[in-house]
């Protein structure tokens, strides 16, 4: 979810328009000094994570524990298995195969 150019420009002018230019670089140091504090928290949260699994887990990342990362490494790792289709040509009278239960 990245935001380009035009993105930015468009929220810097709505903002400018909804708060004034008086008002915005007050609201952009607490919008920074919000971001510094979520970081400081993240980063807190992760030692204590950390001290609390213990040396075990010292070298471990956390995006290993995501599920979605484990699979794409594993469909990296191995190419799939190429399958040929079959194909099979009826003959003049006969019926294709019909499964009742399939809808």
């Amino acid at each position: 979810m990245g935001l380009g150019w035009m993105e930015i420009g468009t929220i810097m002018v709505v903002a400018m328009v909804v708060f004034g230019p008086e008002r915005l670089p007050a609201l952009a140091k607490q919008a920074a000094q919000f971001v510094k504090m979520l970081r400081q928290m993240a980063q807190n949260a992760k030692a204590e994570l950390a001290s609390e699994l213990g040396e075990d887990f010292q070298g471990m990342n956390l995006r290993d524990l995501d599920p979605r990362a484990a699979i794409r490494d594993a469909m990296l790792s191995e190419p799939p298995p190429v399958q040929t289709p079959t194909k099979r040509v009826l003959g003049p009278n006969e019926q294709p195969p019909f499964d009742s239960e399939a809808t």
